[in-house]
């Protein structure tokens, strides 16, 4: 079975970054399929190899396009990452629903229809279908716990029921993928960036506040990055929502953490802000359940990589050559 390339829509993200270093490592061509491109991003994780990422600027309803992107670069696996977060589905609904529900129908409708060899696809769902998101803050409501209290967690949840009947009436596999608290190397955005941008003032000997406290469970981005590519090139059959186990652990916890690779740390780092709900899943289904051979990066070592990422002068820091 060829595994030559992969689409990967919202590529220019955060996630989609390494899951671009991931397919590279592989031998695989990175199509990233998304509004804009993220040059500076993409050198700092890519290094010389971001040269070797296809971009194609598109939208997901421009379903023509997509087609035709599919078919110009002989795409077999999809990758499905793109979508408006919390707060912009809550300012604009229904521009939230276009990308983040119609959008992916996109996808299914285009492997139903358009006659391409897609082998595999994996697709982003999110924690948020259980409860609160932890980018949220804390919520009043107990009965919210159990159901999304936003847009974004509803519209998740819809696609993750949408990919069951796609595979029930059209037999599309696809496998979506639920990370909790993705840190790492370049996460800048959301209030749970703070633990990455605490490793990161770290490494350059700043101050940093992490605005939050509580336990979450904290998922190492290139563990999430192999998560997304393994299951859109070994999709099993069926439509399988999992969660991926992560590392459970204090604010407080993480910032131990980092002062245990650059000791002194933590008088420079503190933590202050609301409880943040913790999301655990009623009734999880690990992602090792489908494919036992994946593997959670400890907190200290995942910690210990980010801070390297920014601490240790390298002339292609990303390249997907280097040992």
């Amino acid at each position: 079975m060829s595994r030559s390339t992969a689409l990967v829509t919202g590529g220019s993200g955060f996630i989609g970054t390494w899951v671009l270093r991931e397919l590279l490592q592989q031998g695989m061509t990175p199509v990233v399929y998304d509004v804009r491109p993220n040059a500076r991003r993409w050198s700092q994780v890519l290094g010389s190899d971001a040269a070797r990422v296809i971009f194609v600027e598109g939208d997901l309803l421009e379903t023509e396009r997509l087609r035709q992107t599919c078919q110009q670069h002989d795409v077999q696996h999809l990758i499905h990452l793109a979508a408006l977060l919390t707060p912009a589905c809550q300012q604009d609904p229904w521009a939230g629903c276009k990308v983040n529900v119609l959008g992916s129908v996109a996808l299914f409708e285009l492997i139903r229809t358009a006659g391409l060899p897609i082998q595999g696809l994996s697709y982003a769902s999110s924690y948020a279908v259980y409860g609160p998101e932890e980018d949220d803050g804390p919520q009043a409501d107990d009965a919210a716990q159990d159901r999304p209290p936003t847009f974004y967690g509803a519209f998740k949840l819809a696609v993750d029921l949408i990919a069951e009947q796609y595979w029930r009436h059209f037999g599309i596999a696809s496998v979506g993928v639920r990370p909790h608290v993705v840190y790492g190397p370049e996460r800048d955005a959301g209030l749970t960036a703070g633990p990455s941008l605490a490793a990161k003032a770290a490494a350059l000997g700043e101050r940093y506040t992490i605005g939050y406290t509580g336990v979450v469970s904290y998922d190492y981005v290139e563990d999430v990055a192999r998560a997304f590519v393994q299951a859109a090139l070994e999709t099993p059959r069926g439509a399988h929502v999992v969660d991926l186990p992560g590392n459970p652990a204090t604010t407080e916890d993480f910032v131990r953490e980092i002062d245990a690779v650059i000791p002194g740390a933590a008088g420079r780092l503190s933590v202050d802000g609301p409880l943040i709900p913790s999301n655990i899943p009623p009734h999880p289904h690990y992602f090792t359940q489908l494919f036992p051979d994946w593997r959670v990066t400890p907190l200290a070592e995942g910690i210990r990589k980010t801070i390297d990422f920014y601490r240790v002068g390298r002339q292609d820091p990303g390249s997907t050559h280097q040992p």
